[in-house]
């Protein structure tokens, strides 16, 4: 008995060392300060830098073969480290990253050609966003701009995706020094629970879904000029070629988030009937709800949208107490005001682009799974011709605390 409770003791004794051999941390690490984390990139159509014009008698690249730019954002860790070594901040003169571009035909040789540019790898661990240029995207599709950060095992597959009207590589740049782009773009996809004119984050992840089910959808428009970047409106990007399609505008965006009924929190700008003046309603909440109808090869689609919100400003300058009236004119002028805003996005994918990127699709296959297989195959030309109605109740449950006594 003595016997076995001392090959038990050792046996835990063993167990204990091993364990601690194996706590004391990572068997092949890399030093931080030894690698350069990209946390943004950009993709454009190829436009060289004056570097690489220079360097194009040395390229064993053939011109013809350079289809787009590559631009990564290097958080600048040296200067990060300068400032502390010296026992001070980091220097505000010079910017927290550093933007490099490389052109050619490969991303992942262009990744490695960073090599000859900085003193230390990139790496991808760290990646918050990518932004796409629409004309490159219009030529090559999205499974092939995004092929290599898909299979990338280093690429967290949580990085967002948008699109940009204009040079993508542009909202990589920033007019102060302390701003990182790459995080203010993060940042602004927080602050969908105060407008309703950004989309929900499109996800790595998420892309790679809608390309197997080929299906339509929207990434996040990016605008910048001079280190200032807006959200504006988003880019349509159709299901079966996986390319660029087109843009919705801000007001045609908001009558899609209003079908999706997606939105965390934002507004309506609608106008009193009787003084003619501007009133404006902040939402608190926004429900939808998508029905399919069919009867035989005839298909239709109906959809209730609920919100609920407060009077929020009013122009009318009023003294006497909000009655009842007033509340449902608002309620009336507000619910037209949505309608008008969805009467016009769906003009726009349905006639103009083809594309359903609200979900009706889903709704479809959900309700009636036999009919889908039959739809599935060309469901964006399908739909392009199925009536769909609307109906949108707002309701008002408070009026702020200056009129309502």
């Amino acid at each position: 008995m003595k016997y076995e409770k001392n090959g038990f003791r050792r046996l835990l004794i063993v167990l204990s060392i091993v364990s601690l051999l194996l706590l004391t941390g990572c068997w092949s690490k890399d030093e931080i300060e030894d690698l350069s984390l990209y946390v943004g990139l950009a993709l454009d159509e190829e436009h060289k830098t004056k570097l690489e014009h220079k360097l194009d008698k040395f390229s064993i690249r053939k011109e013809k073969e350079n289809i787009l730019t590559l631009t990564v954002q290097v958080v600048d860790k040296q200067n990060e480290d300068k400032g502390q070594s010296q026992g001070s901040m980091r220097d505000p003169s010079k910017k927290a990253y550093l933007n490099i571009s490389q052109t050619g035909n490969s991303i992942f040789e262009m990744m490695r050609d960073y090599a000859t540019q900085l003193e230390r790898p990139v790496v991808g661990h760290h990646l918050k966003v990518i932004v796409i240029n629409e004309q490159l995207a219009r030529r090559y599709s999205l499974p092939q701009l995004l092929d290599f950060f898909l299979r990338d095992n280093d690429i967290r597959q949580n990085c967002a995706v948008f699109m940009s009207n204009g040079l993508a590589r542009n909202t990589m740049e920033a007019k102060g020094n302390t701003i990182v782009p790459a995080f203010r773009l993060l940042g602004m996809m927080d602050n969908r629970y105060r407008t309703l004119k950004i989309i929900p984050p499109v996800r790595l992840y998420h892309l790679e879904a809608k390309m197997h089910a080929r299906a339509s959808y929207l990434l996040q428009n990016v605008t910048a000029a001079e280190g200032e970047v807006h959200m504006s409106g988003a880019a349509v990007i159709d299901g079966k070629t996986q390319k660029f399609k087109g843009t919705l505008n801000e007001a045609e965006l908001l009558g899609i988030t209003w079908l999706r009924g997606d939105g965390k929190g934002g507004l309506i700008k609608c106008t009193d009937p009787e003084t003619n003046l501007p009133v404006t309603y902040e939402l608190k909440s926004m429900k939808s709800k998508i029905r399919s109808k069919v009867a035989g090869n005839q298909i239709s689609f109906d959809v209730q949208i609920e919100t609920e919100g407060r009077i929020i400003e009013d122009w009318s300058m009023n003294s006497s107490p909000i009655d009842e009236a007033f509340i449902e004119r608002v309620e009336q002028s507000g619910s037209e005001m949505v309608s008008k805003l969805i009467k016009q996005a769906l003009a726009k994918i349905q006639k103009n682009y083809k594309t359903d990127v609200v979900g009706f699709g889903t709704r479809l296959h959900i309700e009636h799974p036999r009919l889908w297989k039959q739809m599935k195959e060309n469901w964006d030309e399908r739909f392009a011709d199925i009536p769909i109605t609307y109906s949108v109740k707002l309701n008002i449950t408070e009026t702020g605390t200056e009129k309502s006594h």
